[in-house]
């Protein structure tokens, strides 16, 4: 039943479907019959334009009634709003107005010009470049000049409130001598680490912060000077604080302008400037303009060679003098071009030599302490008691061993009573001269000496002096006697000197003793009579000696010569004479001569040459230019006899002197006497030949070596355009009002180590210095010292400081390019050059007065502390600090450097050690 209805409901659907898809069709048909076949088209065109227009229509009524409730909501509900953007829209569509530029910045001219061809180049290196590919306004870059115009004149007007005087004469000498006396204790504190193996340029850096944190005890400059990235950001802020100080308000508040003058003063024009001052090469070479005029000694530049314990500096001048050699013997000569480069070849070998022999000794670790070896070598040059008491840097060692041994009261004893006698004198004359123009002061001036002679007397030799001189009672008892008598005379104290000095030279004590102790070889060495050894033997560098010397001897004394067998076959005999011919001055024992306006000395040598066929007697004339160019020849050819031979010393004033020439005369024929000793000749025999053709009648021809006559030629030559615990408050009070005793007092200090050795010896250079200042007129050299620092300070220097920044940064008005780093071997041998020209400018009198191993250790010293670029940087930061807190003395500098500087690991770690150090104190409280 339910099948036959499906089945019927089938057959119902189909014919339902069948009706209406004919239907259909018979409509279609219709249609196109009716209308034509493009009928369809126009029916759909007219219900697109039905649709469209609905919804134009809706589109229009939906936006009137949006306006309308926009306007009442605005009306109802929001706030005005502002007209702001409305305005700025109108400014800028306005013309912009030219922004007018004042040249005027300090109001000198003359520093006023190059001053904005530098502000024009920084723009135009700096931001030009690249603006101009996003803008052609002009209104920015203007706006950025402007501000830098703003800055600079507000610090010109800053500089001149400013006293520049404290701040050239004080407070920059202090700085200079603290960063000396901080690199010198961090070279002791390395020299107690030798038993450690440590890279030693960073050891001694890491070794500087370290011990700048323990002195100055507020800052460390040790993330500054060592890490660029924080460099640049202390740069950055420390711009930004001069910006804060310079501009007004409303151009600091721009910030955009503010970090473009930032970046242009701090990455553009300050950082290069502190790594071009802080690098060594560049200091060096400005080392040797600055003293371009000194003549390049031989002998100092050997004895930098053989202390030198930098392999790479003698590897830089061996390699040049083997270039030298290669050069000179590729050479095609004759005659007597031959002479002189065979000459110039055995200086170069020898040069070669000492750098391989030196170059092998720090290789393997065999450096030898000069004075160790030469106390335990045992035969040493004998330097008379005499001779000590009277010598200023002998003196000092003999008195640092008499007071070890408790010996100090009698050598302080002679010292007072020499001085005593002294005095006396002068004052007994000035009274016979008083007296002679009838004018008595007797009594005052005999009471001065007599309580002096008293007090001698109570400080030595009475029951209650400590320490008190042991000396025979008798003679004691004598003295009082005398003192209680008799007027004081000079000679009162002759007879107990006398025995006190027998006791110092007898008593095994003291004198002989000394001779045989370390502070004997140390004063030999100041004395420049122990030489560093040179070290010379078979090639494979086991061979040693001193000097060179065959014999291995320290020095070659007298006590060796005389045991050389002499030769009796050829002997020379010669003296300076007394007599004088032609036109001399017969009161002179040197002939005056004036040539061309030159005026010299001229000594009359009287020669005999003894041979087996009879004797030679004739007579020649030399200047003293002549024995020191002979002396230069022969001990740069045996070079022992330098340490043997002293020639008499050069004279600037008064050479002319008639006692001066009495004594040079005196100590040149000495000379000669010496030099022609029959030891001598026999154990140099080439020598006879070299003093015979200087004592031989004939014009001298001075031929001193090409080398001791100017510069080294294996060192090339560079030319450079010449384009808080502090130091100063330990100096002494009466020296604070002398400045220019302050100045010289604090560099010798530091440079030479006076506070840390003899006491009496630092005494005696401050009254040296004091008589000096004093002759040459104290006031005067004040006086000229403040019109030094207004000069410094006039618009003429600081325009030519303006010009010469200009033209080394933009030279011919274009950016300087990176120069590029000049060869290692090149800057080692500008760092030979500059040491030996920096040593052989040292005066003689300071050696007599320091000793020669302490002055050349001081000058090395103070090089040495240049040839760390961190280090450098630390003393250029710390100037510039001290210039700005000069400059802005209101604005509380110190502690902002501070807080700049309070990132740093070493004072982090001084921190730290206080707190670690202060715990267990606190705690037992």
């Amino acid at each position: 039943m339910q099948v036959s209805l499906l089945m019927k409901q089938q057959q119902l659907v189909k014919k339902t479907s069948l009706s209406i898809w004919g239907w259909g069709s018979l409509g279609i048909v219709l249609f196109l019959i009716t209308f034509g076949p493009f009928a369809i088209f126009y029916f759909a065109f007219y219900i697109l334009c039905f649709v469209g227009g609905g919804f134009v229509v809706t589109l229009l009524f939906g936006k009137n009634n949006s306006e309308t409730y926009l306007e009442r909501c605005e009306h109802s509900y929001l706030p005005p709003t502002s007209f702001g953007i409305t305005k700025c829209i109108e400014e800028m569509k306005q013309e912009s107005k030219p922004i007018k530029i004042d040249r005027r910045l300090t109001g000198a001219y003359i520093i006023d010009e190059p001053l904005q061809q530098v502000i024009q180049f920084s723009l135009r290196d700096y931001v030009q470049y690249w603006y101009y590919t996003l803008s052609d306004d002009e209104s920015f870059l203007l706006e950025i000049r402007q501000a830098l115009q703003n800055a600079l004149i507000q610090f010109s007007s800053r500089t001149k409130e400013v006293d520049w005087q404290p701040y050239f004469t004080t407070r920059l000498v202090d700085d200079f001598t603290t960063h000396l006396r901080v690199f010198r204790k961090a070279q002791q504190r390395i020299t107690e680490k030798e038993d450690q193996i440590t890279d030693g340029a960073e050891d001694l850096v890491n070794t500087f912060f370290e011990v700048e944190v323990e002195t100055e005890k507020r800052v460390c400059r040790d993330l500054v000077c060592t890490s660029p990235k924080d460099e640049e950001g202390f740069l950055r802020d420390l711009c930004e604080v001069l910006l804060y100080l310079l501009l007004p308000p409303g151009d600091f508040q721009n910030k955009i302008m503010r970090y473009f003058v930032r970046e242009i003063l701090a990455r553009g024009i300050l950082l290069p400037l502190i790594n071009q001052l802080s690098d060594p090469d560049y200091i060096n070479q400005y080392f040797i303009w600055m003293i371009r005029d000194s003549i390049c000694n031989y002998e100092a530049f050997m004895n930098i060679i053989k202390v030198s314990d930098k392999v790479g500096e003698l590897e830089a001048v061996r390699d040049k003098a083997a270039e030298e050699l290669q050069y000179l013997r590729s050479l095609d000569t004759a005659g007597d071009d031959i002479n002189t480069i065979k000459n110039q070849i055995n200086s170069l070998l020898f040069v070669k030599k000492v750098c391989d022999s030196r170059i092998l000794r720090l290789q393997s670790g065999k450096e030898i302490d000069t004075v160790k070896l030469a106390a335990n070598f045992g035969k040493l040059c004998t330097v008379p008691l005499d001779t000590i008491l009277i010598n200023n840097v002998a003196l000092q060692f003999f008195m640092d061993y008499m007071q070890q041994m408790g010996g100090q009261a009698h050598l302080f004893f002679w010292m007072t009573v020499e001085g005593y006698r002294v005095t006396a004198q002068q004052q007994l004359e000035v009274l016979l001269s008083l007296q002679k123009d009838g004018r008595h002061q007797t009594t005052e001036t005999k009471g001065l000496l007599k309580s002096a002679a008293v007090g001698i007397y109570d400080q030595y030799l009475s029951e209650k002096a400590s320490p008190r001189v042991d000396i025979d009672d008798t003679l004691v008892a004598k003295l009082e006697e005398k003192l209680n008598n008799e007027d004081p005379t000079p000679e009162i104290f002759d007879e107990i000197q006398r025995k006190v000095y027998d006791m110092m030279l007898r008593d095994e004590r003291f004198y002989p003793s000394f001779r045989l102790h370390v502070l004997y070889v140390r004063m030999l060495a100041e004395l420049d009579m122990l030489k560093d050894p040179s070290f010379r033997g078979s090639d494979d560098g086991e061979g040693e000696s001193f000097n060179g010397s065959p014999t291995g001897s320290i020095n070659l004394s007298l006590d060796d010569l005389l045991n050389v067998p002499a030769d009796e076959s050829i002997q020379l005999h010669a003296y300076i004479s007394d007599t004088v011919y032609a036109d001399y001055d017969p009161y002179t024992v040197a002939g005056v001569c004036n040539d061309h306006g030159k005026t010299y000395a001229l000594y009359a040598i009287s020669v005999r040459r003894r041979t087996p066929n009879g004797d030679e007697v004739w007579k020649t004339y030399r200047r003293y230019s002549d024995f020191h160019d002979f002396h230069m020849r022969i001990t740069e050819q045996f070079e022992n006899l330098g340490s043997m031979l002293k020639l008499p010393g050069k004279k600037t004033f008064n050479n002319m002197d008639r006692d001066f020439l009495e004594k040079r005369k005196n100590d040149l024929n000495a000379y000669l006497q010496l030099l022609l000793t029959p030891e001598v000749m026999k154990y140099y025999p080439a020598l006879i030949h070299c003093v015979y053709d200087f004592l031989e009648n004939k014009a001298y021809s001075k031929g001193k070596g090409e080398i001791a006559r100017k510069d080294p030629p294996l060192i090339q030559k560079t030319y450079v355009d010449p384009k808080h615990c502090r130091v100063a408050a330990q100096v002494e009070d009466n020296v604070e009002d002398n400045v220019p005793l302050k100045i010289m007092l604090l560099l010798m200090d530091e440079i030479f180590d006076l506070k840390e050795r003899n006491q009496w010896l630092r005494r005696n250079i401050k009254n040296l210095l004091q008589q000096l200042i004093r002759a040459m007129h104290g006031y005067t050299i004040n006086k000229k010292i403040v019109d030094h620092v207004d000069w410094m300070t006039s618009p003429e220097q600081v325009a030519d400081a303006v010009k010469r920044f200009r033209d080394a940064f933009w030279p011919n008005g274009i950016l300087a390019e990176t120069v590029p780093r000049r060869d290692n071997a090149i800057r080692m041998r500008t760092r030979i050059a500059g040491k030996t020209k920096l040593l052989g400018m040292m005066p003689d009198e300071l050696k007599h007065i320091l000793g020669a191993e302490t002055t050349r250790k001081g000058i090395l010293r103070v090089f040495e502390m240049f040839q760390h670029t961190q280090l450098n940087k630390r003393m250029v930061y710390v100037f510039l600090e001290g210039f700005l807190e000069t400059l802005f003395p209101a604005n509380e500098f110190p502690e902002l450097f501070k807080k700049l500087h309070s990132p740093s690991k070493q004072m982090q770690r001084y921190k730290q050690r206080l707190q670690s150090t202060q715990a267990p104190s606190l705690q037992k409280r």
